[in-house]
């Protein structure tokens, strides 16, 4: 089963990737953990990533492409996997199927969470992070024991700039017009489900895996 999960920021991906991925037994393959793990290991793909996040610049496609090419061939992707941010641009989506073709595989489903935007700007404003481990905690939904500290590592918590009402506006906007062109591309080879994401989060995972195993 290889599964690419698309929505919005602030739509549930991350949680609904992991879920996902568990109880169908594949790989859990999220593009900001893989950066992360380049930067962090120091390995050449990483550095090549740093040059460019550090002039500001858009880490080019090509590279995050091939760090999600080696993931998705690691051992534990034999069963199959969830991308999770990843393919977010026609070019990434096309560079995908061309390397999958050529193993002789494709991806057999596309689930779209759908949420309204300001059901989103409402989950976004209320984030907040812990600096050590990323953590996430919520004003609404997910507070943690003591405010402004980490359950986990008792790590500061703070807001990112980009979780503003106004910037969060403008990032959905942005990705709308960078992603539109994706969803038309797999609604258009019968691989795109709609899942409506403003139920609770049982209810989402049990249409997610509805759509991905019916």
């Amino acid at each position: 089963m290889r599964v690419v999960l698309l929505g919005r920021p602030g739509a549930g991906k991350g949680t609904q990737a992991g879920i996902l991925a568990e109880k169908s037994n594949i790989a859990h393959v999220a593009s900001g953990d893989l950066f992360r793990k380049h930067l962090g290991e120091g390995t050449e793909l990483g550095k090549q990533a740093k040059g460019y996040m550090d002039s500001g610049a858009l880490v080019p496609d090509h590279l995050t492409i091939k760090m999600v090419l080696e993931r998705i061939v690691e051992p534990d992707a034999a069963n199959g996997y969830v991308l999770d941010g990843f393919p977010r641009t026609m070019e990434q989506a096309k560079a995908l199927e061309a390397a999958l073709e050529e193993q002789g595989e494709h991806i057999d489903s596309a689930p779209l969470i759908e949420v309204e935007t300001d059901e989103l700007v409402r989950r976004l404003v209320g984030r907040w992070v812990c600096r050590i481990c990323q953590t996430p905690y919520h004003e609404l939904t997910a507070l943690p024991s003591k405010p402004g500290v980490c359950d986990l590592d008792a790590g500061e918590l703070y807001q990112r700039d980009d979780d503003k009402p106004e910037v969060v506006r403008a990032r959905l906007e942005t990705y709308d017009k960078q992603t539109a062109p994706l969803i038309g591309y797999y609604e258009s080879a019968g691989k795109l489900k709609r899942v409506n994401g403003q139920q609770e989060v049982g209810k989402v995972t049990a249409d997610l895996l509805e759509a991905v195993q019916g």
